[in-house]
């Protein structure tokens, strides 16, 4: 149990601006290989989180104001980890021809034309179907505590579900870069245990969404996510030879995207 616990800790510390103790920062090179399994969980605290600042601004200046808060929690919960590697592998392969040039403009910590471009998109996009998604679900709620409870899963489903696509690119393509990085070492150990346990984690609260909503349509989102991961996995594999921890942050973010995008249309037709 101690140990479950200290990979937790080092998942919240690697993935998030969350402070845990010294002594999980020092073992994190033995600990984040086993931490991958709890990204998920990781997604929940985040997905919490943005649930919340959500329902408590919307309450008191509506739902475009708390959607931008509820966006703005989930960015300053991970220190905005996954949308730096979005905005890098916009920039990476929107500027690179090489495999040489792509990594090493992925490198760079500046950001470019291509990923400042990427990021307004993501987040306008992501704001207009979170919008059209808590409008729909609120419509469609005969109870307001009904509306509250399903916004607080679809965030968490979100932020957990997206996750784990970034975790399946990890089990199904190698690490692209040759030299050591915080990112490889996190995920030199491929075991499916690791895999397994993040997919009941990631179930979880998907399955009591469905479950609370009665609309087994919700399973159909799986399809587009896992479809995100194996279209991203295998780019990134022909051009680079594999992933980076940039692409790892791509996948989540596109494949929250869709998530919301698919709750956006599963509400739109119901």
């Amino acid at each position: 149990m101690k140990r479950q616990l200290h990979l937790i800790l080092s998942a919240l510390s690697f993935y998030t601006r969350c402070p845990v103790p010294q002594r999980i920062h020092d073992n994190n090179a033995t600990l984040l290989p086993d931490a991958i399994r709890y990204l998920p969980v990781v997604g929940w605290i985040s997905g919490i989180i943005s649930g919340f600042v959500y329902l408590s601004t919307a309450w008191f200046f509506g739902s475009a104001i708390g959607i931008i808060m509820a966006l703005i929690a989930g960015i300053l919960f991970t220190g905005a980890f996954h949308e730096d590697g979005f905005a890098d592998v916009c920039d990476g392969f929107g500027g690179g021809y090489t495999k040489d040039s792509i990594l090493e403009i992925m490198k760079d910590s500046h950001l470019g034309t291509y990923g400042v471009i990427g990021l307004i998109l993501l987040l306008g996009v992501k704001f207009l179907a979170l919008y059209q998604a808590f409008e729909g679900i609120i419509k469609q709620s005969i109870l307001h505590w009904d509306s509250v409870f399903t916004i607080l899963l679809v965030c968490i489903v979100a932020h957990s579900l997206s996750r784990f696509a970034a975790i399946t690119v990890v089990f199904t393509h190698n690490y692209a870069r040759i030299s050591k990085s915080k990112v490889s070492n996190a995920v030199e150990k491929r075991k499916v245990k690791n895999l397994l346990l993040a997919a009941l984690f990631t179930l979880l609260p998907l399955t009591v969404l469905v479950l609370q909503t009665g609309i087994g349509l919700f399973a159909v989102i799986i399809i587009p996510v896992l479809g995100v991961a194996f279209v991203g996995g295998s780019y990134f594999k022909k051009h680079i030879g594999g992933y980076t921890g940039d692409c790892l942050g791509a996948v989540q973010q596109i494949a929250e995207l869709v998530i919301y995008l698919s709750f956006t249309m599963i509400w739109r037709f119901i």
